[in-house]
């Protein structure tokens, strides 16, 4: 009886202890150059400058007589250790906002952050 408790424990070990790690990075949308934002010209551009600068957007939002133009790029990396595990994801959106008349009225872009770390720990070090 002892063997069979101290192989079943042995397997349960080998099976948590198996699991492993992983390290995973993804990308989804486009990646804009800040020169491309900086050509468009409020006031001037059109749907077809934007377009043609820009590229076709990932999303378009109609919101109080206005159509915007929604570009982003995600980057995510995540990793896992045992059953421990994180996921980092970086952002960056472009809106370009168009008037009824669809001239370009105003663009936002948000400012870029530096590039993710990997991560497997699932708490702020020193235990935060």
């Amino acid at each position: 009886m002892k063997q069979l408790v101290c192989c079943l424990l042995g397997l349960s070990m080998v099976a948590v202890l198996s699991q492993g790690c992983a390290f995973i990075r993804g990308n989804y949308g486009e990646e804009l150059g800040q020169g491309d934002v900086t050509s468009i010209q409020k006031g001037v551009s059109t749907r077809a400058d934007v377009a043609a600068v820009l590229g076709a957007p990932d999303r378009i939002i109609g919101a109080n007589d206005r159509e915007i133009f929604h570009y982003y790029h995600y980057d995510v990396k995540s990793g896992s250790v045992f059953i421990f595990s994180r996921t980092n994801i970086k952002s960056d959106d472009t809106y370009v906002i168009f008037n009824g008349a669809g001239i370009v009225e105003e663009v936002v872009s948000g400012k870029r952050k530096g590039p993710l770390e990997f991560q497997f720990w699932p708490f702020d070090w020193p235990f935060n």
